[in-house]
């Protein structure tokens, strides 16, 4: 046993969610960061490393050079999987050369550029035989694996109906157009892909919504805006959904609702009762029920199910939130990896994979579809 050896595209000085990545990481204890290309230009990518206190000829100019050159070091030394936490237009590239050259791969969302490429990537994962993990974080929140497995154990009923929305307000105003960068690449296109709210908080929604339901959303029916002047990317948007089971929803994004920091939440219903979480409030899951009082579950509380215990680190009461639901999505990578190591068998490890990005792709182009032609019902491919 010993601790998986990670590198990193992407995420140098300045990132934000290069070091959320890191710090989620190094929470249990079996991840430690040795190499890395932490910027499209080779000065700062180097200097970022050294401020990480790598050794520095691990400190690579640019990814090529990175995965070539570990791939020649002994396989007790060099890394085993890469973290790609570039823009979307750098997952896809990094991802195929890291695949194709024999290292695992976690990678942001959405998985790719577009959907050519997600699904080019899935050959490419295929036939590499390695491992690919998405860091669609929520997921791995101790309260949204209670939702699921309540949803899952049936004690909610048949789902009918589904209420999910991802609002935050920080381009309310053109800030792409001052120093902004993770604004700027956002409302790019070129680096964004079809998609803007869509791609970046959309696929959060998509996907929680399909994760914690066990459901599929069969088609949609989208009402995007573009509020910000001269973008041509959605900032906002509305979407009825209808899930392969016969269920109802709507899907609500806005990067422009003044006043809205990260509020991503989700309310079920089904037969029997009906559940609601808040990512603001994360350690709270609220049920409600047709014949019993009003239940809120917290993290290592009392009428948890196993895959929710599993995830709870702290002891009861004190707060678990963002980095250690993405802690989550790594350590169960992590143990998948190790298990591959040892010969071992995960019949479903539980963490996102490139299914779920394709997914994911397949939502934004359907409600890009859709929009474009008046908010008609429009089918996932």
């Amino acid at each position: 046993m010993r601790k998986l050896r990670m590198g990193m595209i992407g995420g140098g000085t300045g990132s934000f969610i290069g070091d959320v990545h890191r710090k989620a990481a190094s929470i249990d204890g079996m991840i430690e960061l040795v190499c890395g290309a932490f910027s499209s230009t080779a000065e700062k990518s180097i200097n970022s490393g050294k401020n990480l206190f790598l050794a520095e000829d691990r400190c690579y100019a640019n990814y090529e050079e990175m995965i070539l050159k570990e791939k020649e070091l002994p396989e007790d030394v060099r890394m085993d999987f890469v973290a790609i936490v570039t823009p979307n237009h750098m997952h896809f590239p990094p991802a195929k050369m890291a695949l194709e050259n024999g290292f695992n791969v976690i990678c942001d969302k959405p998985v790719t550029l577009s959907l050519e490429e997600a699904l080019a990537l899935k050959k490419v994962i295929d036939a590499s035989g390695k491992t690919f993990a998405l860091t669609h974080n929520y997921t791995g929140n101790p309260m949204v694996k209670q939702a699921k497995a309540m949803v899952a154990h049936g004690d909610l009923g048949k789902i009918r109906k589904i209420q999910v929305q991802y609002l935050q307000g920080w381009l309310a105003t053109s800030i792409e157009k001052t120093d902004q960068k993770q604004a700027a690449w956002r409302v790019d296109p070129k680096k964004s892909g079809i998609g803007g709210a869509l791609g970046d908080i959309g696929t959060h929604a998509e996907n929680l919504t399909e994760y914690i339901t066990g459901l599929h959303i069969e088609e949609l029916a989208a009402d995007l805006g573009v509020f910000g002047e001269g973008r041509v990317l959605d900032d906002d948007g509305n979407v009825l959904i209808r899930m392969n089971n016969g269920a109802k929803g709507t899907l609500s994004i806005s990067q422009i609702a003044v006043g809205e920091e990260n509020n991503l939440a989700i309310k079920v219903y089904g037969e029997k009762g009906s559940l609601e979480w808040h990512q603001e409030n994360p350690n709270q899951l609220i049920t409600r029920w047709l014949d019993e009082p009003v239940k809120i579950y917290t993290p290592n509380g009392n009428g948890l199910y196993p895959e929710a215990l599993e995830v709870s680190r702290i002891p009861a009461g004190h707060p678990e939130g963002y980095l250690e639901a993405f802690a989550t999505i790594y350590k169960n990578f992590a143990n998948h990896l190790l298990a591959i190591n040892n010969g071992e068998t995960i019949d479903t490890p539980d963490y996102p994979t490139i299914e779920d990005g394709i997914r994911g792709m397949q939502f934004i182009y359907a409600a890009v579809e859709s929009n474009n032609k008046n908010a008609s019902w429009t089918k996932l491919a």
